[in-house]
């Protein structure tokens, strides 16, 4: 299915109620959020979205074009309860064709050059692979 095909079935599917949340979520991003969003993916040759809704989950950012969803993840994403709730959003959002790239927050702090180059990198290689 084309990527068009796709946004209209995953609005149809898009869970309005959490709306408002990822509204707030866009307004209070987390340091690393804001430094991803504002210094590497804003102005992204390919358009980003920040807090996309998609069923029960909100994504940190969506590309449509590259099909792919970014993920920041701090301390609380290695707890077991935390690592379920992940594994299950991942599973349902590759359903929908989409990569899911993890990327823990020490790397936007300490590496973040080479974080968004290796962004960069699986961006060029799934919009060329479709």
């Amino acid at each position: 299915c084309s990527t068009i095909c796709y946004n209209k079935y995953m609005k149809r599917h898009s869970n309005t109620d959490l709306t408002p949340l990822a509204r707030r979520l866009r307004r209070e991003m987390t340091k690393e959020e804001r430094k991803l969003w504002y210094d590497f993916l804003r102005n992204y040759p390919v358009p980003f979205s920040r807090q996309k809704v998609f069923g029960k989950y909100i994504a940190d950012f969506y590309c449509a074009q590259a099909k792919l969803v970014i993920e920041l993840d701090g301390g609380q994403h290695y707890e077991d309860e935390q690592i379920e709730y992940d594994a299950a959003r991942t599973e349902f959002l590759q359903k929908y064709k989409l990569t899911v790239l993890r990327i823990d927050n020490t790397e936007i702090n300490k590496n973040f050059a080479d974080t968004c180059g290796y962004i960069d990198e699986i961006i060029n290689e799934k919009i060329k692979s479709q």
